[in-house]
């Protein structure tokens, strides 16, 4: 029986301790918020997603069409609201076109259900969008992932695993007869494994530790706006534009809750703090140390202008945040929107300014880090854990 002790408390956190319980390990957890998922997991659009974006063959491409069916059963299994009401991705306009029938094939090639629609087949969904054709996705689903958290705090509560809120790590180095030691401030934790479920703050989590990641974490703010409740009638489910390809964000969307109320967003724009969810909420050393990596420059050279500048003129102007709403449903119009919240992305990015992709997983003796979880790794969370509990078993002496 090996003691493990994972850092980060959010669902990934959560769920890999879960997992590693039940293999028998002995598991403390560490979280240095007073609440669980206060960062990523509790800031999203609480969307299972349903695997038709990735690459075939890729970690998201196949935890996601996993992650969407082990996620709505332990929902179902534990009483967490879950709703599978399919969404629609749709083509506003006739050059969006092959890029839908793109993501059809890939949808396809990843075993996701999705067929193309007509327009007057999609109005029969959503009767207020505005497309010449869509794809129907019918495994999407909205969820409370707070509530799936509360779940798994509940389930390892009653299997005796250690759970400590208020926790935050200030030292990792190696045991003196092996495994690994940490350093909390009150007291240093001795453990034959360490999993790295940091999030916002997993690369240096890893350089704590001794690693020297390759890819760093840079934090992007999506905001959300929300429909009046008299306006939440034009929008029946999800809706979604045809992503861009070259880019990891999926657009401005438009999501009916589990409550009724209709989410719009997220949109994209650096934060200017690790967990920056206002314009004002600035960490001159986060700032600085996202400035002095060479792979931020490179991403702006690449994207600075016109797409950059583009979210950060929606980030400041409500008309142009209802102007990109319309283009779905043409209905929607500035007075019909509310500021509503945010999350920020640990969106992992490499040196020569590209974007980490994928998941990202790396390993070291008695240590197991997760380097890159965005969207969708909350869908994925229940088969990252299986995943990183595999590589527990193989990392550790």
């Amino acid at each position: 029986m090996r003691h493990v002790l994972v850092v980060g408390g959010g669902i990934l956190g959560l769920a890999t301790a879960r997992e590693l319980v039940g293999r028998d390990h002995l598991v403390t957890l560490l979280e240095k918020e007073a609440t669980w998922a206060a960062h990523q997991t509790g800031h999203n659009s609480n969307v299972v997603h349903a695997g038709l974006y990735y690459a075939p063959g890729s970690f998201k491409a196949r935890m996601s069409v996993a992650g969407n069916r082990s996620m709505v059963e332990f929902a179902r299994a534990h009483g967490v609201p879950v709703d599978v009401c399919g969404k629609l991705v749709v083509a506003t306009d006739q050059s969006e076109l092959p890029a839908l029938a793109v993501l059809a094939e890939r949808a396809a090639a990843n075993g996701v259900p999705a067929k193309v629609i007509s327009a007057a087949h999609a109005r029969e969904y959503e009767p207020e969008v505005s497309c010449v054709a869509a794809l129907r996705v019918e495994s999407t689903g909205v969820i409370d992932f707070h509530r799936v958290c509360l779940a798994l705090v509940e389930l390892l509560t009653d299997a005796g695993a250690d759970l400590r809120l208020r926790t935050p790590v200030l030292g990792i180095r190696p045991g003196r007869r092996g495994g690994v030691e940490v350093a909390t401030g009150s007291e240093v934790l001795r453990a034959d494994a360490l999993v790295n479920c940091a999030g916002l703050h997993c690369d240096r989590i890893a350089r704590m530790a001794g690693l020297e990641p390759q890819a760093k974490i840079v934090p992007f703010r999506g905001e959300y706006y929300e429909l009046r409740p008299d306006r939440a009638h034009l929008v029946r489910g999800l809706i979604y534009p045809v992503p861009d390809a070259s880019l990891p964000f999926l657009g401005v969307h438009l999501t009916r809750m589990l409550d009724g109320t209709v989410h719009a967003g997220p949109n994209a724009v650096l934060a200017l703090r690790r967990e920056g969810y206002r314009w004002r909420d600035l960490s001159p050393s986060d700032l600085a140390e996202t400035a002095r990596f060479p792979g931020t420059w490179r991403l702006a050279k690449k994207y600075a202008y016109p797409i950059g500048l583009e979210e950060v003129r929606r980030s400041l102007s409500k008309r142009r945040f209802a102007a990109s709403l319309a283009k779905l449903v043409p209905a929607v119009g500035e007075a019909d929107i509310v500021r509503s919240g945010s999350g920020v992305r640990a969106q992992a990015l490499l040196p020569d300014g590209s974007l980490v992709q994928d998941f990202l997983i790396e390993t070291a003796p008695n240590q197991v880090h997760v380097l890159n979880a965005p969207s969708p790794a909350a869908t994925c969370a229940l088969e990252i854990a299986k995943h990183v509990a595999d590589e527990v078993w193989a990392s550790t002496d």
